[in-house]
């Protein structure tokens, strides 16, 4: 997704206590299930899911190649998910012969790269004639804020310009659907203020056996929080405007 120089998560893919928590995110878990409702009744022949990390949005094929910029998210990712293919490869320039994929994926992908077109042209190249993309994206330019920044995001997008953006490739947007609303934005910077608030107190060590034994306790919890969470996300994303809407999907078709 980024240079590997500047992934501020590399480190954390080896982190086991992340990986636990990253997997049981309420967004996480609701950009995965909005991906796999617009797969439904798709024919994967090949699918690709472009900077996938440790946490793959697209699960539901063994016939997929999961790609990520930095070795060790794709050196942890082929550990736990041991099914399809691995390889480690830049968005921006992708080792796959043209039209190799009826499927490509990136979700939440484009943001953090400075050539994003690109991405979209790479992206473009790899699918087949009347193949599919699906991407997520953060919505809206004014919503940008101290956990774009955090998450190092060079940029949110407003629909018409990733539309836009789209048909310079040669891509064809067919559908346009609604992942989180503006309640996830709110959550966001909450949790990141606390983070760093946290970080100024303490020090990034490992766990102490102590601390280990209350995170082994506290993870229960923090997955059913999350799964409850979800549910009102997901109704805030489901009542609110498409305008409002903080991150979007869509689905797109080669032109032949």
């Amino acid at each position: 997704m980024m240079p590997a120089h500047a992934n501020r998560f590399d480190d954390l893919f080896d982190n086991k206590k992340y990986i636990t928590l990253k997997n049981y995110l309420y967004n996480y878990r609701l950009r995965k299930r909005a991906i796999e409702e617009a797969l439904s009744g798709e024919d994967m022949i090949l699918t690709l899911e472009v900077g996938s990390g440790i946490s793959p949005v697209v699960t539901i094929t063994d016939r997929i190649v999961y790609t990520d910029i930095s070795f060790s998210a794709i050196r942890m990712l082929k550990k736990n998910q041991q099914k399809g293919w691995y390889v480690v490869a830049d968005a921006i320039n992708l080792p796959f012969k043209r039209a190799s994929f009826s499927h490509v994926i990136a979700s939440e992908v484009l943001e953090h790269l400075l050539e994003d077109h690109k991405a979209l042209r790479e992206m473009a190249a790899v699918v087949k004639p009347s193949g599919r993309l699906i991407i997520t994206f953060p919505h809206r330019h004014f919503y940008f804020a101290l956990d774009d920044r955090f998450v190092q995001h060079f940029r949110r997008y407003e629909l018409n310009e990733m539309s836009t953006r789209l048909q310079d490739a040669g891509l064809t947007p067919v559908l346009v659907k609604k992942v989180l609303g503006p309640l996830e934005k709110v959550t966001m910077i909450v949790i990141v203020g606390c983070i760093r608030t946290v970080q100024k107190f303490r020090s990034q060590n490992a766990l102490s056996s102590e601390g280990r034994e209350r995170f082994e306790i506290l993870v229960p919890f923090f997955k059913w929080v999350n799964r409850f969470y979800a549910r009102i996300a997901w109704l805030d994303a489901k009542i609110m405007p498409q305008v409002f809407s903080t991150v979007l999907l869509m689905k797109i078709e080669k032109k032949r």
